[in-house]
């Protein structure tokens, strides 16, 4: 007679360790939703077939000045994809590049992705696609929140994994061409001019990192720079090879400064062609760095008047000149020398 209590405590106990564990569950099953709820989406546009495809894609930078884009330059580009998937990043706007750049090749698909806070860029999706595109396109915005977001992050090294290990074609275009060299202006505090840079080069607009965000084949020592003659920047960049050699001790620097309009195609061996209707600059240091770069005073860079030498090709729309970023020497342009003294760029 004992043993029916005995039993009933035991199915009751049974029942209640039930209803625990589905509470539990529950309980699990909510927080995983409400964290799902909380993870912020990543807005993305597709543009052609969802379907992967994984043809063997034809290193390259293209490095694009900014304004109208140059459709021969970003067809060169297009067409290293060899058929396959395209990937455009951004922290703002929208799907403009999709439709414009389907149409110019024969791609698998233009995939947007906004990716506008550091959490988007450690998400896994984000992080996949970049990783299996055939090009990356870096579209233009504000470097700085290029810089802020994804620095750092899975996406960084999805980038340099593309660059480097894949050897899938890259380009950017202003804020999305800044960000390509070993050195980049990054814009933290806001853009500066040529005529501040050039009276102070510690200006606190004139904010550098250097090496160690993207990492592109043939722009190690090198700073671009975008809108350039348009906006006057010739100041501004020789002031930022001034600061590279004094405040990471370069020997030796080089920046690419691109115009509106304008576009430098580089292949796999290093060998760049200038498209569109503007210039190209490829510039470097002659000899030894500035005389005067300190903060608060203006920028002294003479150096027999000869301190960076320059070369000059103006583009076409079948791609002019030629120009090695290996020996850093070319054909089919012109040769100058800028020098500063005292603030003022001759």
């Amino acid at each position: 007679m004992k043993l029916i209590p005995i039993i009933l405590a035991g199915l009751a106990f049974s029942s209640l360790s039930c209803s625990k564990k589905i509470e539990n569950d529950s309980a699990m099953l909510r927080n995983v939703q409400e964290q799902a709820k909380a993870q912020p989406s990543v807005v993305s546009y597709l543009t052609g077939s969802a379907a992967d495809v994984s043809p063997t894609p034809v290193p390259g930078l293209l490095l694009m000045g900014g304004s109208t884009d140059v459709d021969a330059a970003v067809k060169w580009m297009l067409d290293r994809a060899n058929g396959g998937d395209v990937v455009v990043i951004r922290s703002s706007g929208a799907d403009g590049y999709n439709q414009y750049m389907f149409g110019l090749s024969t791609v698998n698909s233009v995939e947007t992705l906004i990716i506008d806070s550091r959490t988007k860029a450690s998400d896994a999706t984000v992080v996949s696609k970049i990783r299996n595109a055939e090009a990356l396109f870096i579209a233009g915005g504000d470097q700085w929140n290029y810089v802020n977001y994804w620095k750092d992050t899975p996406v960084e090294d999805a980038i340099n994994y593309l660059l480097n290990t894949r050897r899938a074609p890259v380009g950017g275009t202003s804020a999305g061409l800044a960000i390509l060299g070993s050195t980049y202006y990054s814009a933290q505090s806001g853009s500066v001019t040529s005529d501040q840079a050039l009276s102070n080069p510690y200006h606190r607009y004139v904010t550098l990192g250097n090496n160690d965000f993207v990492a592109a084949p043939f722009l190690s020592n090198t700073i671009t720079d975008s809108h350039y003659s348009q906006r006057t920047r010739q100041g501004r960049h020789i002031a930022f090879m001034a600061r590279m050699m004094k405040d990471y001790g370069y020997a030796n620097v080089k920046g690419i400064g691109v115009d509106e309009q304008t576009a430098v195609c580089v292949d796999g061996s290093g060998n760049a062609v200038v498209f569109g209707s503007n210039s190209a600059y490829f510039l470097k240091n002659t000899s030894l760095g500035a005389e005067t770069c300190v903060a608060s005073q203006k920028l002294t860079w003479n150096r027999n008047q000869q301190a960076v030498s320059a070369y000059i090709i103006a583009g076409s729309a079948a791609g002019n000149g030629q120009f090695n970023l290996t020996t850093f020497s070319g054909s089919g342009g012109a040769s100058r020398f800028y020098y500063v003294n005292n603030g003022i760029l001759y």
